[in-house]
């Protein structure tokens, strides 16, 4: 049997709805170093999503 593969395009609009309603996380870690010598560490989390999905996973808890 032959595999199919399907190829799902999304539009902007239909990826921001969907990450509003469900919301998303990034995360992100950024080193500055200079000759191998880590000057400046950055962690950074972010939460996207629309205020009523916020409170909606608040009041869930």
């Amino acid at each position: 049997m032959s595999e199919q593969k399907y190829k799902q395009e999304v539009s902007l609009c239909e990826a921001l709805d969907r990450i509003l309603n469900k919301g998303a996380v990034v995360v992100a870690d950024v080193t500055i170093s200079v000759a191998d010598i880590d000057l400046v560490y950055l962690s950074l989390q972010a939460l996207i999503a629309s205020v009523e999905t916020g409170q909606r996973l608040r009041n869930r808890d």
